[in-house]
């Protein structure tokens, strides 16, 4: 629990420059995709973003290539087409974003000590129910002489309270 809280903390305060996805707006001779079409692109995308994260943040040694819809566009044009505005006084007013390998690192990480977790938590919850079942543990099912015994005494204690009340 300690571990999982910690995990959210780390990605809460992860300040990431990332550009959000702009969803494609229809023209009115454009037909509606299906949904399920629509699902498995957003799943493909967002995998697509988990696996290749980008940065805006510019260091002194990358160099800055132009966005393919233009170096010289708007601030708001150029996060359209998922690039970076440049916000100190470069040549280019929009770039192409960075590979952010820091950031790769730390989700592959992340991602590689839950499935450890889930790894580590799988032989026990098997344990937990197998141990909980009757039809695997002999020990929980009701021995079948017990039963009888049991039965047998009940009815007895309450032939004596019935006797004892009248």
């Amino acid at each position: 629990l300690a571990w999982s809280y910690a995990v959210l903390i780390l990605l809460c305060s992860i300040n990431s420059c990332f550009t959000s996805p702009t969803r494609h707006v229809l023209k009115k001779s454009e037909v509606a995709p299906s949904k399920l079409n629509v699902k498995l692109k957003d799943a493909s995308e967002f995998l697509l973003n988990f696996f290749r994260p980008v940065t805006c943040r510019h260091k002194g040694k990358q160099d800055l290539v132009p966005c393919h819809a233009g170096g010289n566009i708007n601030s708001t044009e150029c996060l359209e087409n998922k690039c970076c505005p440049s916000k100190a006084s470069h040549e280019l007013k929009c770039y192409v974003p960075f590979k952010d390998n820091l950031q790769l690192i730390f989700r592959l990480f992340v991602l590689g000590a839950g499935v450890f977790f889930i790894l580590a938590c799988l032989p026990l919850c098997c344990c937990v129910f197998l141990q909980r079942s009757k039809c695997v543990n002999p020990l929980r099912r009701a021995n079948k002489k017990i039963e009888k015994i049991v039965q047998n005494k009940r009815a007895h204690s309450e032939e004596v309270k019935s006797l004892l009340q009248n």
